[in-house]
C-alpha cells in the first residue's frame, strides 16, 4: 500500500510523536560516511571522490516500479528512460512491443481514454469480497465443505476488515478535528500579524499580554504542534489517507478496475494501459526516483545515489494495494523493455495470484534483471508475518536475483533501526537509509519522507552505481557485493522495530549490514581485477 509504505500513519498518535527530536543531520545523510561525518549514510561521496574518480561508466536502465513519477520535474526531467524506438504522439506501436507510444514507460493503471485509476480497494476487501460473492448470506454445508479452506480464510479477513474499518472510522474525524483546529490557529496568527507565512519566531514573539483570547489560544495551539514537530501537511495527509481507507481502500462496494476496462482476472499482457506515467498522484514515486537517480550534475536539488542512469517509469501501485496482475506485467514489461534493475516499493499481507509475480520474477531473472524490494513497514518480522511481494515461490525456493532491504535511521543506537521497519533473519537482506530522506516530489520540490520505501531506492542506486561502473557484473554478483560488503556492527544493540525491546542489530537480516557504497566499489573493482 504506497502511503504506508511512507510510514506516516503507523499508529493514529505517530505523528504527533514521531518528529519530536529535530533532526540533527544533514539532508543528503544516506550519502554520508560514518568516519568523515558521523552519521551512518553509505559512503556514496567518499566512493565518488576516492575510487571512481576519473573512471568512465555506462548507462544504466533502472525500472521504477510505482505510483507515477513527475517526468517534468527539475532533477528527473534530464534522467529518465526514453524509447528511442517509439515515434511520441502518434498513436501507434512503433517498436512492436505490445505498447504505444510508450515513450518513458508504462501505465498498468490507466485506461484507453486516458483516465487513470488513483485510489483501491486493498487485497483484503477485494479478497473479501469475492468469499462474500462465492458463499453467498447463508452457504450451504455441502459448499462449505467443499471449499473449508476459503471458507475459513474468509473468516479470518472478515475480523482483520472490521479491525482496520473500525479503526479508520475511529481516527478519520480524530484527525479532522485536529486539521481544523491547525487550520483555524494559523488563520487568527496570521490575521493577528498582517504576514502570509507564519515562523516559528514570528509566533513566539507575539506578546500575549497584547492579544485577546483567540490569538493567544492559537498561538498555544501552533507552538504546541512545532513542539512535536508536526506540519499542517502532515495533519492534513493523516486526514486524507484515513478519509481514503473509508471511500475507498476498505468499500466492499468500490470497483476501481472499470477506469482500466480490463478483466482483472487474466493477466493480459500489452492489452490494457496507457502511456501517461505520472498518474494522479507522483508523490510517492517521484520520491523514490530521486533517491536513486536524482541529477548529480545540475546546481538544483538534491544528489541521487547514481549518477548514469536512465530512469523507466512503470505505473503498478495505487492508493491502495496493487494487484498482483499489475506487479507481474510491470515486471515482465521492465524486463522485455531493457531495465537492468527495477526497484520495487510497495507491498501487502496477502497475494492471491503469487504464481503469477513468481513466473515475472523468474522471467526478469532469466534476462539478468536485479530486483531491489522494499520490506514493509509493519514492524513485523516477515519470517512469520509474509510482506508480499517476496523473493520465496510458492515451492518453497528463492529467487537469485532479489534484494529485501529493511530502513535504518540516521539516530544513534539504540534507535539505530526505524521504528516501523520489518525485518527478518531470512526475508531481510540488508538495511540501508530510510529516514528523513529528502528527496523529489511533484512540481520541482524536495520534501522528507521515511519508509523502507526510501531504504529500497538507496540500495537500488548503489546497485545502479555498480552496474554502471563495472557494467560487466551480473545481478547476481551485483547482490554478492552488496551483502558482503555491507558494514558488520556485532556490538550494534538496537531496539527491535515496534517496541523497546533490545536486540542484536545482527539478528534482524541476513547480513547483519548495512549497505555501504564505498565497500561495495571496493569489492567490485577486486573481483572484476582492477586498479
Amino acid at each position: 500500500m504506497k502511503k504506508i509504505l511512507f510510514a506516516f500513519f503507523l499508529s493514529p498518535f505517530f505523528l504527533l510523536q514521531s518528529n519530536a527530536q529535530e533532526l540533527k543531520t544533514k539532508p543528503n545523510w544516506q550519502n554520508l560516511d560514518f568516519e568523515k561525518d558521523g552519521v551512518r549514510g553509505m559512503s556514496v561521496e567518499r566512493a565518488y571522490q576516492e575510487l571512481l574518480k576519473g573512471r568512465t561508466s555506462k548507462t544504466v536502465v533502472v525500472a521504477v516500479i510505482d505510483g507515477g513519477t513527475d517526468v517534468n520535474h527539475e532533477d528527473l526531467k534530464d534522467k529518465l528512460w526514453v524509447n528511442s524506438k517509439e515515434i511520441a504522439g502518434n498513436g501507434k506501436d512503433d517498436d512492436k512491443n505490445g505498447f504505444v507510444d510508450d515513450i518513458n514507460g508504462w501505465d498498468f493503471l490507466g485506461g484507453k481514454d486516458g483516465q487513470d485509476v488513483n485510489h483501491e480497494q486493498v487485497e483484503i476487501t477485494r479478497m473479501l469480497k469475492r468469499f462474500k460473492d462465492k458463499f453467498g448470506t447463508e452457504p450451504s454445508k455441502k459448499l462449505i465443505r467443499k471449499n473449508q479452506a476459503e471458507y475459513d480464510l474468509m473468516g479470518k479477513l472478515q475480523k482483520e476488515y472490521e479491525e482496520k474499518k473500525a479503526e479508520a472510522e475511529q481516527y478519520a474525524p480524530f484527525y479532522a478535528q485536529l486539521y481544523k483546529n491547525y487550520t483555524e490557529s494559523e488563520t487568527i496568527l496570521k490575521n493577528f500579524l498582517k504576514v502570509e507565512t507564519l515562523t516559528k519566531e514570528n509566533i513566539s514573539g507575539i506578546d500575549e499580554n497584547n492579544a485577546d483570547r483567540s490569538v493567544r489560544a492559537a498561538k498555544r495551539t501552533l507552538e504546541k504542534f512545532i513542539e512535536l514537530g508536526a506540519s499542517g501537511n502532515d495533519i492534513k495527509e493523516a486526514v486524507e489517507h484515513y478519509e481514503s481507507e473509508l471511500k475507498y481502500n476498505y468499500n466492499l462496494d468500490f470497483n476501481a478496475r472499470t477506469v482500466v476496462g480490463d478483466n482483472p482476472d487474466k493477466l493480459q499482457y500489452g492489452e490494457y494501459g496507457n502511456n501517461e506515467v505520472t498518474g494522479p498522484d507522483g508523490m510517492h514515486g517521484s520520491h523514490v526516483a530521486g533517491i536513486i537517480g536524482a541529477n548529480r550534475n545540475n546546481t538544483s536539488g538534491i544528489l541521487g545515489v547514481a549518477d548514469d542512469v536512465k530512469l523507466m517509469i512503470v505505473r503498478a501501485v495505487p492508493d491502495g494495494d496493487e494487484r498482483d496482475k499489475d506487479v507481474a506485467n510491470a515486471i515482465r514489461y521492465a524486463a522485455d523493455n531493457g531495465a537492468q534493475i527495477i526497484n520495487m516499493s510497495f507491498g501487502k499481507p496477502y497475494s492471491p495470484e503469487k504464481k503469477w509475480v513468481d513466473d515475472a520474477v523468474k522471467y526478469a531473472q532469466s534476462k539478468g534483471v536485479l530486483l531491489v524490494a522494499a520490506a514493509g513497514n509493519d514492524n513485523l518480522d516477515i519470517d512469520v508475518d509474509v510482506h508480499y511481494p517476496t523473493a520465496t515461490y510458492e515451492n518453497g525456493q528463492k529467487a537469485e536475483n532479489w534484494i529485501s532491504v529493511g530502513a535504518l535511521s540516521w539516530k544513534s543506537a539504540p534507535d539505530a533501526v526505524a521504528e516501523f521497519s520489518n525485518y527478518g533473519k531470512k526475508g531481510v537482506d540488508v538495511f540501508a537509509p530510510g529516514v528523513d530522506i529528502y528527496s523529489t516530489v511533484p512540481g520541482s520540490k524536495y520534501e522528507e519522507k521515511s519508509g523502507t520505501s526510501m531504504a529500497a531506492p538507496a540500495t537500488t542506486g548503489v546497485a545502479a552505481l555498480l552496474k554502471s561502473y563495472f557494467p560487466e557484473l551480473t545481478a547476481a554478483q551485483i547482490k554478492k557485493i552488496i551483502l558482503e560488503s555491507s558494514v558488520k556492527v556485532p556490538d550494534f544493540r538496537v531496539y527491535k522495530p515496534g517496541g523497546k525491546e533490545i536486540v542484536k542489530f545482527e539478528d534482524l537480516s541476513v547480513t547483519g549490514g548495512i549497505v555501504n557504497a564505498y565497500n561495495a566499489v571496493k569489492m567490485a573493482k577486486e573481483m572484476m581485477k582492477v586498479e
